[in-house]
């Protein structure tokens, strides 16, 4: 019960601040990052501070210039990297964080524009920032409504938002995106190529239309693929025939599909994916009908066969 009524609290929280978000003030603030010219820097204190760190880096790998720092460095040397080309976004509950008020006239004498993301739309960096944009906060889901809950909650939308937001205007495209994270599980979808993880050569269970399905069962069960590509002479692609073909070919004939030839029991497939292709592209392929995931996929190149790509390699690269 009372995992429901907090959840239910939070999803109140959360709807109060959507249905009271200025989309004016956020194509305000959109504007003012699009236009620096230098670094968007995001500073703020406490759990604000961890927020803060967390938008820079999400700016950072959607293509934004950006960087987060501790509003406590700068009064200690770090504020020499702003400019009058940047901007400095202070990020705060309250509005009243004293580490951020006593930053500003510093920050001013640099010629940097300022904007404050806060709750209070009556607090002093509110007033004293160039610039500021409330995140409508009802309370907080901590029962004293003091620990930083809700709060940090929309300002983590907040910063999603103008993320995606931005990356969206600057057209960032998945080549660009890519060059963002060359490591980790994001980096293999973005840049491992289907031609990386295809079975080829010799390894490729390849029949003609004339075979007969008992002659070719050796091949599928050698290849061990879960599929026979149908093709001619000149290793054009003409169908596919997997193991589920062969169960149900089984189950409906009997014993006499043996003696059929292979053009007779293949499926011609549309369903194919270039070997330069990303693995990402060719799993999305796969999983277009949610309610029938292709197994296997025959790939091509210049209009011939050129491998198999099977869901099970998808999976040993770690990009599944």
């Amino acid at each position: 019960m009372l995992l429901q009524e907090l959840i239910q609290q939070q999803r109140d929280s959360i709807n109060y601040y959507f249905e009271n978000f200025d989309l004016k003030a956020m194509d305000v603030f959109v504007q003012a990052c699009l236009d620096t010219q230098g670094l968007i820097v995001f500073t703020g204190v406490g759990k604000s501070g961890i927020i803060a760190e967390k938008v820079a880096a999400t700016l950072i790998s959607t293509g934004t210039k950006a960087l987060h720092l501790p509003a406590t460095n700068f009064l200690h040397g770090d504020i020499g990297i702003l400019s009058d080309k940047d901007l400095l976004v202070l990020i705060s509950r309250s509005g009243e964080t004293e580490e951020l008020l006593n930053l500003l006239p510093f920050v001013k004498k640099r010629g940097t524009r300022t904007l404050g993301v806060v709750s209070n739309p009556s607090s002093r960096l509110a007033k004293h920032c160039d610039g500021a944009i409330l995140l409508p906060l009802d309370k907080e889901l901590c029962p004293f409504d003091l620990a930083p809950t809700t709060s940090t909650a929309i300002q983590l939308l907040f910063g999603d938002l103008l993320a995606i937001t931005l990356m969206r205007i600057k057209r960032i495209e998945l080549d660009a995106y890519a060059l963002n994270h060359p490591s980790g599980a994001i980096g293999k979808k973005m840049q491992t190529t289907v031609e990386e993880v295809m079975y080829k050569g010799e390894q490729v269970p390849l029949v003609s239309p004339q075979d007969r399905l008992i002659e070719v069962l050796v091949e599928l069960s050698n290849k061990k693929c879960g599929a026979l590509l149908v093709s001619d002479e000149s290793k054009n692609l003409l169908g596919i025939f997997t193991d589920g073909d062969l169960r149900r070919s089984l189950q409906q004939q009997g014993s006499s599909v043996l003696e059929k030839r292979m053009g007779e029991l293949m499926t011609p497939t549309a369903l194919h994916i270039e070997k330069e292709a990303l693995v990402w592209d060719a799993l999305k392929i796969m999983q277009k009908d949610p309610k029938k995931w292709v197994t296997v996929l025959p790939v091509v190149h210049q209009g011939k066969i050129a491998g198999i790509l099977h869901m099970h390699s998808i999976i040993q690269a770690g990009i599944a």
